[in-house]
Formats: structure tokens, C-alpha cells, sequence
């Protein structure tokens, strides 16, 4: 056996484990240099005109490479391609984190065939058996030779080092996977993974089956092209399972040739007897993982002395067989070999067994305080080397070193380190190095590399604070908070939210606490539905500050969980009694220092959001003063906030162009904003859903268009539903229907998988995909995405102007004119001063009303151009109305400017077929659209 190479798992073949390396197949699955540009190229939403401009080849070629991307990957089309871009997910046919390995496979030829044929037959298989029988390397094996039959790869998961509650934490990263805003993480995983064949392998399993068990069936639920692979002690136990079971290596031929082969990889010379090494692999019962460590003393012990050694533990333990004879061999050798270490090697051997998973040599000495010449790393490293050599602890292979105890062989050590008494000290020691390690990686966090680094010990991480005691105490409290922090910025956003709340408990302090729960409030808004969750995290920091005596951040948080309930109603469950608000406010003015600049402009932020008895309705004059006030913070989430109040006090006034101009204030803001503190989450969030709508509400859809992609490319934002439904509205405004539809249709799957939280901002998304499928002449999905509006307004006592606008649009181009008197009607009842899609509404209206011929038709083109000042859309709207009520050549041409200055493309070609000489030109262009003439 080599000696840098133990074993892994009790494969029963040896090892020499790369957990970083990652397995590929070759052939066509492979992507190109040029179709790896075009996948970029489509991750940035171009046409294929667009890749082929940029690219300098012909817009058939780009389709080629499109298709051949899309068979590659598996996937349904051009929008699940551009994610995959935007995400880093691997190529195609291949499967991140498989292990490599650099000993021999030995056997299980039986039981290899019949686990392929169970992957390609069942979308879920369970390979079972004892530890030490070599699941994972027969499953290794398997997984590389299957993985060429899934075009959209697949991930390896080692679930040893992972405890209850992170199981899908650990599938995320394995993916690449993170969370976005207000997304499960189960469902991010999900989306991913999507329709497409792909293999997922679960390895080890038993000590969180439950948990794997519920993942794996909502995953083969949600993505029909999943087959998931398991290796366990115990079935998962859900429909569809099918059970593939590996037993000890049959005596008389693989058990033998596995224990040759690893005793002369220990020792070249090695010769024995044949019928002594059967009896040794007899008294070993097969099992794999046994031999191996036998096999590994066989160059200072011989054949002989091996069995003699293992007759005697054998004999000693006799009395206690039980009903499995491979686990007391198992444990018998174990111990045997533990038995033959000295003192020093023994106690490292015992400290090791606080790490879940693998660990450098700086954490090897971290835990080896104490012990007799440890002084050092180079002794350390010499013992570790020594428990190599016999088998004890398996060293990876890698950029660093690493070392790790399998999962059978930690458990004897962890019994070892009871029976001495020493599992509170050595967890004390571990601790410690886990609070070090994390303080490290957090000063990383920007920085390239750390977030593979923090994967590496993320489950040390997490089992050293699960592992602690419940008491305040600084090392256990920095562990919290660094490990919050961390989780955070590698988008677990919902794990990062319980951290901050156990820091908070832990907090060795007051003040300590408050910070926490600031963090946590502002995890909470992105990473729960709702927003009562900051209000009371909020409101408890406030309680903190008062315990530390500090009035100011007493009234900072008790401002801001005001303003939080006037600022985002919608996310509340239940409205927050106004009463019990202006109390709150009461006690922040007595509280605080007024003269404190941050004090001031978060009182006066609070009073602009509480003027009024209505929630989300701002006085625009204290909002004004607010913002004035937050700019002599400088702080930027601040200033944001203002801003906000601000723009928000100009829409519910009908000022538009104010309220988009402000709001683009707020986007000037962003880059000042660290994406890696949940103080600043809250404003990036809302930043760029106002951004995005403000832009539509005044046609300017370039600006809506490209926020809308900033969004989608911000990682705190990129997964989420909430970000793919802002990029719907300006996709359809600019006649990319195809794209738009495809793009609505995730946001809706996503919504449903998240559990269909308030629709209501769904509504110019999920209307203006009705009016793509309209102008692309599909009825069925039309009707479709009607429903789905009516779905969406939930009990309104009317419909919402967006939809209005729909009928209206879709009546002027499919030339269905029946109903046009109440349509326009309906479309001129929106109300400009409530409803910030009216102008839309009244100007697709009034053209209808010029095509159908009303007799009303002019005065509605005048009313309507009251709402076309706020509106560049609706301002082209009406000139190409105009054009068409008086035949007004210049007014039609005024209308293809406006047109092409906010870039919808179907709406200038609609105009260029009332142009003389120019109606060609526009039924191309319509055709290219795919728009139905």
C-alpha cells in the first residue's frame, strides 16, 4: 500500500483520494472555445444577430452553436443557457467533486454492472451496506463510468462531515449553488439543476438520512431529468427507492488479491503463504476496510505475526459477537492496531476525532497542545505521518495537505477519547481553532480563493459551535459571529440569519447582542418573506442598547423598525398598529442625542414614513428633510433610505420622472455598498426593485432593461424570482417575446416552488407576459397568463391598469375590435394619480379607440396626453395615435423616433407599417420579432 495513499470509507481497494480533483469525460460532451463565447455571449442576453456582430460569424452558425449547447447541457432553451452562464456552472458531462483515486480497483465486477443498470433504470438508487464494505469507491467508480450519460453533469457530495440541518448547504456547494434573495435554498439547488439529465451522488448518508431523504425526493419532484445515487447503511425509505446491496469481498479470490495488493504496496517484498492469507482474510470476514489496515502492517509484522496478533483480539472479544460478525472484525482490527501505537501517537490519534472532516496541519497542531514533543509543526507532522503509515488516518492528496479519519474509524476514536476523559478538552481546543480559522477567512472575504477554503472546513466550522456550550462566552460568541458573517457572504443567507441570532445569545455583552441582531434583521429581509422578522429583530437590539446604556443606538434601531413597518407593508403578515408605532418613535426621540447626525436623519426618516395614517405613503416634505438630514451622514444605506422616501412621496403624487430621476441617485449609491454585510442589504434590494419599476413607469425602457440585468448579474439578487420577473416588463417592451415568455415562465415555476408568497408585484410582469403571448399569436398560453393576472390582482375590486393595458395593446394589433368601447373604457377608469401604469393603460387606449373608430376617439387622445408627460412610452403611444386619427405623416414619424429612443423594437415596426413606402421594412422586422402579422 502506498503509504501517502490510506484508505477512504472501507472502499475495499484502496485509495489515494483527490477530493479536489474532478472527473471528466471526454467526446462531444466537451464545450468549445467558440460555443464557451457564446454561452458568455448569452449570459448578457444578446440575440443571436447580436453574438454574430460580436463574434464576426454568421447568425446560422451562432444558432448551431445554440443548439449544440443546448443538447450538451440539457437543458429547454436559450434562458436556462444564459444562467448557466451568469452561475459558473461546470461543463457538460461532468461531475463536480467526483474523487480521484490512485490505487487499484480490485473485484465487484457483479456488483458494478448491476449498479449501472439500476442508474439508467431507476431515478433514485440506494447502494447499501455495513461501514467498511467499500460504498464510496464502488459508487466512485460507477458514477465515473455513468456520468457520460447525463449531458448536464451532476455533483459528488461527501455527506461525512456534514451534520442535521446541512445537508442541502452542502449539496449548494457542491454545485456552485448560492441563495438568492427571498429564494429556499432547496429551491436555488432546484432551479439549477433544472430539467435537464443529471446525475447527484449522496454519499454516506446514515447519519442524516432523514434529512437526504427529504432533499432527494423534493428534487426528484421538481427536476424530471434528476437521477440521484446514494451510499448508506439504510435505505431512504421514499417511493420509487431501489435498493442495490454490497456485501464483504468474497473469500477464495478478491478479499486475497485486495490484501496482496495493499501489503506489497507497504512493503515490495512482501511473501506469504496463500493459505495463511486466506485465513487472515477470514478471520477479517471480507470486509474491506479491515484488510486494508491489516494489510498496511504486514512490513513489521509478516503474514504470520499478523495472525497471530488477530486471533488474540478476536479471541478477547468473543463474548461480545452480536449478530453482525464483519463489525466486531472491524472493530477488533481497529483496536488491534490502535493498541500497537505509543502514548504520543494515541493521544494525537483520540484529538483527531473532534474534526467532521479533513483538516490541515496548523489545525493538527491546534488540537495537539499538550501532548509530549508537539511543540512544533514538524512533529505533528511526524506523528500524522506515522498514523499514515498505519492506516489510521488517511492523508489527500491536493495543493496543501490534508488529512482525515474515515467515518468507522473516527467513531472507535471518539470512544477512545470518552474512555479518557478528555472529548471537553479536546472540543475545547477545537474550538478554538475553529474560531481562529474563521476570524482568518473572514479577513479573506473579497479575496480570491476563500470561498473554496471556507467549504473545505465549513462542517468543522459549523460542528465546533453546534458542539458548544450554551454560555455566553468571547470564543464561542466570535465563532458565531465569524461564522455568520462567512455564510453570509457565500450566500447561505438563511443559515447566516440563525447565526447572527445564536451570536446574539452568546454575546458576552449587551452592546455585543445588539450588534448580532442588527445583522440578523438585516439577513432577515432578504433571506425570509417577511419582514416582521426585522421589525422585531430591530425592536430586540433596542432593548440591548438600553441593557448597555446607549440611548443613541437605542433610538437608531427603534427608528429604523419604524420605518420598516411603514416602508415595506406588504411583507408584514399584519399591519403593525399605528399607535404602537408612534409610541416607538416617542421613545426614540427621548432616547436619543438629536445633535448625532445618524440619530437625526434615522428620526427624520421615521417621521417622513409615519406622517401619514396610510403605511407607503411618505409626506413629501419631511421625506425631503430626511433625505437632507441622511446626507450629512455620508452613510449611504442612509442617504438610500431617504431617497427613498423621497421617490416614493413623488410616485404616490403622479411625479414619475421625479421619482425615476431619485431613484437613479439610489443606483449611484450602490457601488459604495459592501454585498458581503447584511447592513446593507435591505437598500440594495429595494434599490434595484424600484430602479426597475420606475423605469417602466416612465418608458424608459433602456434604463428598466438594464437595471434589471445589474440585478440578475448582483449575486445577492441573481437567483431570485423576484429578479427574473423585473426583466420580464422590459423584455416585452422591447419585443423580445421569446425570451420574455421563457424568462416568465421560470419566475413562475420558482414562485410556486417558494410557496406562492404575496403575488401582488408580480403584476406588470406576469401581464406583460399575457401581451407577449398575444402578439406571438399563442392563444393557449395567452389565456394562460390571463388567468394568471386575474390570479395575481387576487379579490381587487378591479383590475390593475397594467392589465388594462394588455387588453387594450393586444386589441389595436390583432385588429379584434368587438369589445373595444369597453376596453377603453376600462383603460381611461385607471386612475393616474393611484396607479403608476394609467399613462400606459389610457395611451393604448386611446389608439384603440382611433382604430376602432369611436366616436370619441380624439377626445381621448386628449385626455390621454396628460399621463404621456410622466411616460415615453405612452408620449410614442399617442403621437402614433395622432398619426392615425388625423393621417398625420409627422406625427407618425415623431412616433418612430420616440420609439427607438427607448428601443421597442415591436412598436417601431408597428409604426413603420403606417409609413409610406416603409411597410416592408416593417414586416420583417416583425417576422424576425416572431410577432404574428
Amino acid at each position: 500500500m502506498v503509504t501517502t495513499d490510506p484508505p477512504r470509507n472501507g472502499h475495499g481497494f484502496g485509495t489515494g483520494w483527490d477530493d479536489a480533483a474532478v472527473a471528466g469525460v471526454g467526446g462531444s460532451g466537451r464545450v468549445s472555445e467558440r460555443e464557451a463565447e457564446v454561452l458568455a455571449a448569452l449570459g448578457s442576453h444578446l440575440t443571436n444577430a447580436q453574438i454574430a456582430n460580436r463574434l464576426h460569424i454568421s447568425v446560422r452558425t451562432v444558432e448551431s452553436h445554440v443548439s449544440s449547447l443546448l443538447r450538451k447541457y440539457g437543458v429547454a432553451d436559450r434562458t436556462e443557457l444564459a444562467e448557466l452562464s451568469r452561475s459558473g456552472a461546470p461543463a457538460p458531462g461532468r461531475l463536480a467533486g467526483l474523487p480521484t483515486v490512485t490505487t487499484s480497483f480490485v473485484g465487484r465486477t457483479r456488483e458494478r454492472d448491476a449498479l449501472l443498470g439500476a442508474i439508467a433504470g431507476a431515478r433514485l438508487v440506494s447502494l447499501l451496506g455495513p461501514g467498511g464494505v467499500g460504498k464510496t469507491r464502488l459508487a466512485a467508480v460507477v458514477a465515473e463510468a455513468a456520468v457520460s450519460g447525463f449531458p448536464s453533469g451532476g455533483a459528488w457530495v461527501d455527506l461525512v462531515p456534514v451534520r442535521d440541518g446541512f445537508v442541502a448547504r452542502a449539496i449548494a456547494a457542491a454545485l456552485g449553488v448560492t441563495e438568492g434573495s427571498h429564494q429556499p435554498l432547496h429551491e436555488a439547488v432546484a432551479s439549477r439543476i433544472g430539467d435537464g439529465r443529471s446525475l447527484l451522488v449522496l454519499d454516506n448518508c446514515e447519519h442524516v438520512v432523514e434529512e437526504a431523504a427529504a432533499f432527494a425526493e423534493r428534487m426528484l419532484a421538481a427536476c424530471p431529468g434528476i437521477h440521484v445515487l446514494v451510499t448508506s447503511r439504510e435505505r431512504l425509505g421514499i417511493p420509487g427507492e431501489r435498493s442495490v446491496p454490497i456485501a464483504p469481498l468474497p473469500l477464495g479470490s478478491d478479499a486475497e488479491r485486495l490484501f496482496h495488493d495493499r501489503a506489497v504496496a507497504a512493503d515490495p517484498d512482501f511473501v506469504a503463504d496463500r493459505a495463511m492469507v486466506e485465513e487472515l482474510c477470514a478471520h477479517l470476514d471480507g470486509v474491506p476496510l479491515a484488510i486494508e489496515l491489516a494489510a498496511a502492517r504486514s512490513a513489521s509484522l509478516g503474514a504470520s505475526g499478523l495472525l497471530a496478533a488477530l486471533e488474540d483480539t478476536l479471541r478477547l472479544l468473543s463474548g461480545g459477537r452480536g449478530a453482525d460478525e464483519r463489525h466486531r472484525s472491524l472493530r477488533a482490527v481497529i483496536g488491534w492496531s490502535y493498541d500497537l501505537l505509543d502514548e504520543e501517537e494515541k493521544a494525537l490519534f483520540r484529538r483527531l476525532a473532534v474534526f467532521a472532516g479533513a483538516f490541515d496541519l496548523d489545525a493538527a497542531v491546534a488540537v495537539s497542545e499538550g501532548i509530549s514533543d508537539t511543540r512544533d509543526r514538524g512533529a505533528v507532522a511526524d506523528l500524522l505521518g506515522r498514523l499514515v503509515d498505519k492506516s489510521l488516518v488517511g492523508h489527500l492528496r491536493g495543493a496543501t495537505s490534508h488529512w482525515r479519519l474515515l467515518e468507522t474509524v473516527r467513531a472507535y476514536a471518539l470512544d477512545q477519547l470518552d474512555a479518557a476523559g478528555e472529548r471537553p478538552a479536546a472540543q475545547a481546543r477545537h474550538r478554538r481553532w475553529a474560531a481562529e480559522t474563521a476570524a482568518a477567512l473572514e479577513s479573506r472575504v473579497g479575496g480570491d480563493g476563500w470561498r473554496d477554503d471556507f467549504d473545505a472546513v465549513a462542517g468543522d466550522l459549523r460542528a465546533a459551535l453546534a458542539a458548544a456550550p450554551a454560555d455566553p462566552h468571547p470564543v464561542t460568541h466570535r465563532l458565531a459571529r465569524s461564522l455568520a458573517h462567512l455564510t453570509y457572504a457565500r450566500r447561505y443567507l438563511m443559515e447566516a440569519f440563525g447565526h447572527y441570532k445564536v451570536a446574539a445569545e452568546l454575546a458576552p455583552s449587551p452592546a455585543e447582542a445588539a450588534q448580532d441582531l442588527r445583522s440578523a434583521a438585516g439577513c432577515a429581509h432578504v433571506s425570509t418573506t417577511s419582514n416582521l422578522h426585522v421589525f422585531e429583530l430591530l425592536a430586540a437590539a433596542a432593548e440591548r442598547a438600553e441593557a448597555a446604556g446607549d440611548g443613541d443606538r437605542r433610538a437608531i434601531d427603534l427608528a429604523r423598525a419604524v420605518e420598516t413597518a411603514c416602508r415595506f407593508p406588504d411583507a408584514f403578515p399584519a399591519e403593525i398598529p399605528r399607535r404602537r408605532l408612534l409610541g416607538m418613535l416617542e421613545d426614540a426621540t427621548a432616547a436619543g442625542n438629536g445633535a448625532d447626525p445618524v440619530v437625526a436623519a434615522c428620526l427624520a426618516t421615521a417621521r417622513a414614513w409615519l406622517a401619514s395614517p396610510a403605511k407607503a405613503d411618505p409626506d413629501a416634505e419631511l421625506a425631503q428633510a430626511a433625505a437632507v438630514a441622511a446626507r450629512a451622514t455620508a452613510d449611504p444605506v442612509l442617504v438610500s433610505a431617504g431617497l427613498c422616501a423621497v421617490s416614493t412621496a413623488a410616485v404616490n403624487a403622479g411625479r414619475l420622472r421625479d421619482a425615476h430621476r431619485v431613484t437613479r441617485e439610489r443606483l449611484a449609491l450602490l457601488p459604495l455598498m459592501d454585498r458581503d454585510d447584511p447592513y446593507f442589504a435591505p437598500e440594495i434590494c429595494n434599490t434595484f426593485g424600484r430602479a426597475c419599476a420606475y423605469a417602466i413607469m416612465v418608458g424608459d425602457v433602456p434604463a428598466g432593461m438594464a437595471t434589471a440585468d445589474a440585478a440578475l448579474g448582483d449575486d445577492l439578487l441573481s437567483h431570485s424570482y423576484i429578479s427574473a420577473s423585473r426583466l420580464v416588463p422590459p423584455l416585452v417592451l422591447t419585443g423580445q417575446f421569446v425570451a420574455a415568455v421563457e424568462h416568465a415562465d421560470r419566475m413562475w415555476d420558482e414562485w410556486e416552488r417558494a410557496g406562492r408568497p404575496a403575488p401582488r408585484w408580480m403584476l406588470p410582469a406576469v401581464s406583460t407576459t399575457a401581451l407577449a403571448c398575444g402578439i406571438l399569436g399563442d392563444r393557449a398560453r395567452l389565456r394562460l397568463w390571463k388567468a394568471r393576472i386575474a390570479e395575481t390582482a387576487g379579490a381587487a375590486a378591479r383590475m390593475p391598469a397594467v392589465a388594462e393595458f394588455v387588453d387594450a395593446r393586444l386589441a389595436v394589433h390583432t385588429g379584434d375590435l368587438a369589445d373595444a368601447a369597453v376596453i377603453v373604457d376600462r383603460a381611461f377608469a385607471a386612475d393616474l394619480a393611484a396607479d403608476p401604469y394609467a399613462s400606459y393603460a389610457r395611451a393604448a387606449g386611446a389608439e384603440l379607440a382611433v382604430v376602432a373608430g369611436l366616436a370619441l376617439a380624439a377626445e381621448r387622445v386628449t385626455e390621454a396626453t396628460e399621463g404621456a408627460a410622466e411616460n415615453a412610452w405612452a408620449a410614442a403611444c399617442i403621437a402614433r395615435a395622432t398619426g392615425r386619427l388625423h393621417d398625420d405623416a409627422t406625427a407618425l414619424s415623431a412616433s418612430l423616433e420616440g420609439w427607438e429612443r427607448i428601443d421597442a423594437r415591436f412598436e417601431r415596426a408597428c409604426t413603420l407599417l403606417l409609413l409610406p413606402d416603409r411597410e416592408a421594412e416593417g414586416q420583417a422586422e416583425l417576422a424576425a420579432l416572431g410577432a404574428a402579422l
